[in-house]
């Protein structure tokens, strides 16, 4: 960007900032909505819970369907990502 078109552009030098957190804010939206390693923590700590006794098997299996339910969201998105679809 040149001197010129610097000093002409500067008044929306705060647009230009928000936008850019905006995507910022974007892409780690996605990156938390999409990661499947959580899920996969919660259900071995599921598990744990089970083995110490901590849950009854209707509250482990109620957790395990809603946990299963969203990895079945999540690779649903990222299928319809990868398609073009969003």
């Amino acid at each position: 960007m040149g001197l010129i078109t610097g000093l002409l552009t500067l008044p929306i030098a705060p647009v230009r900032g928000t936008i850019w957190l905006a995507e910022r804010l974007e892409e780690k939206a996605y990156e938390e909505m999409t990661d499947e390693s959580g899920l996969h923590q919660a259900l071995l700590e599921l598990e744990a819970a089970r083995e110490r006794g901590e849950l009854g098997e209707e509250e482990v299996a109620e957790a395990e369907d809603a946990l299963i339910d969203r990895f079945m969201a999540i690779r649903g998105y990222s299928e319809e990502e990868e398609h073009g679809g969003f």
